[in-house]
């Protein structure tokens, strides 16, 4: 077993038995570090993904500062689609905004099939990365279908997704077209991050939670399958995590995960259930509550790892990404909390 394999990330991740509970945090690489707000000045959110020495460093940043059990390689979930042809940028303030958004059948054209080469700058980051790192695990990630398809619908975020559910429910050839071609493009993806080397992959599906259950099941979940199980052989886990998902946790997991990540909503032991025995759990404190004092956040670091325990696997994690104005003082804290308590 390489030393990759038997840390506390990868072990949680497949249910073994582990030291302590290894935590990460979404976001963790990011405008919560003064050092990462220094890097970035001047330096556009897509240039930055760009650019191997930039990812390298931002990566690095909070694996310096806060001691976490594993790294999450920077870049952004648009970026495999900016490669394969699509005109977007990331705006400050507001996030990707898709120039000529799809559509009609037409604009599928627009979408191209993404190549190694078109991101041979990840290949490199990556690769450096799993030099720096040493011992600690690099997750790869990508967007899922749905939530790049909502960008590309709607041409920018969106509270409603009225346009990508118009077309899902109106113009289902058109959406499983697109969403086809997205699966392909993701899968992609993440096979050039896993052959660069990186230990596990997160598979983000942060819009899901719009949907019912069995509209997931139908229009999105065998996009997604799609994606999961085309990385079986690569013998890394498969991490899948969505906000807002508490209904859809089952199927997420049935998509192919060998973990599911878990918004703040559903309790770790009660998403257990329904997830079922078999996999592993990231998550769940609410971001909020590293605003609420110290005492607050050690309560309840405490009470998400007492539920952690209902899995075979649990990887601490926040509910979602870590906000802006969060202390980066707190996050370091938290981290020597959990393996504290949990190694004890």
């Amino acid at each position: 077993m390489t030393v990759l394999e038997d840390s506390p990330f990868v072990r949680a991740c497949r249910g073994l038995p582990v030291t302590h509970t290894p935590v990460w945090f979404m976001r963790q690489a990011g405008r919560s570090l003064p050092e990462y707000r220094k890097i970035r000045e001047g330096v556009g959110m897509l240039e930055s993904c760009r650019r191997p020495d930039l990812v390298t460093e931002i990566t690095l940043q909070p694996v310096r500062r806060h001691d976490v059990d594993a790294a999450i390689f920077f870049s952004d979930i648009v970026v495999p689609i900016a490669a394969a042809g699509i005109d977007l940028d990331i705006v400050a303030g507001t996030g990707p905004v898709v120039a000529e958004p799809i559509r009609a059948e037409s604009d599928l054209a627009r979408l191209r099939p993404l190549v190694p080469a078109d991101v041979d700058f990840v290949t490199e980051a990556i690769r450096l990365l799993v030099a720096e790192l040493g011992a600690t695990p690099l997750i790869g990630f990508a967007g899922a279908p749905f939530t790049l398809a909502s960008y590309l619908i709607e041409g920018g975020p969106s509270r409603t997704y009225l346009k990508t559910k118009a077309m899902m429910y109106g113009a289902p050839d058109l959406w499983n077209a697109l969403l086809a071609r997205l699966a392909d493009i993701t899968l992609t993806f993440l096979r050039v991050q896993v052959d660069a080397g990186v230990s596990a992959v997160q598979l983000f599906d942060s819009w899901a939670g719009a949907l019912s259950e069995a509209d997931y099941r139908r229009h999105v979940m065998p996009h997604s399958a799609k994606v999961l199980t085309g990385l079986i052989d690569a013998g890394v886990p498969r991490i899948h995590f969505g906000v807002g998902t508490g209904v859809l946790l089952e199927a997420m997991g049935e998509a192919g995960a060998d973990v599911v990540g878990v918004d703040w909503r559903t309790p770790l032991d009660e998403a257990t259930r329904r997830i079922g025995p078999d996999r592993a759990v990231q998550g769940n404190l609410d971001p909020a509550i590293l605003f609420a004092g110290w005492e607050t956040v050690e309560r309840e670091t405490r009470r998400v790892l007492a539920q952690g325990r209902a899995a075979p696997g649990h990887v601490f994690n926040l509910g979602h990404g870590v906000m802006p104005e969060t202390d980066p003082e707190i996050l370091t804290r938290l981290v020597a909390l959990v393996h504290e308590v949990s190694g004890s």
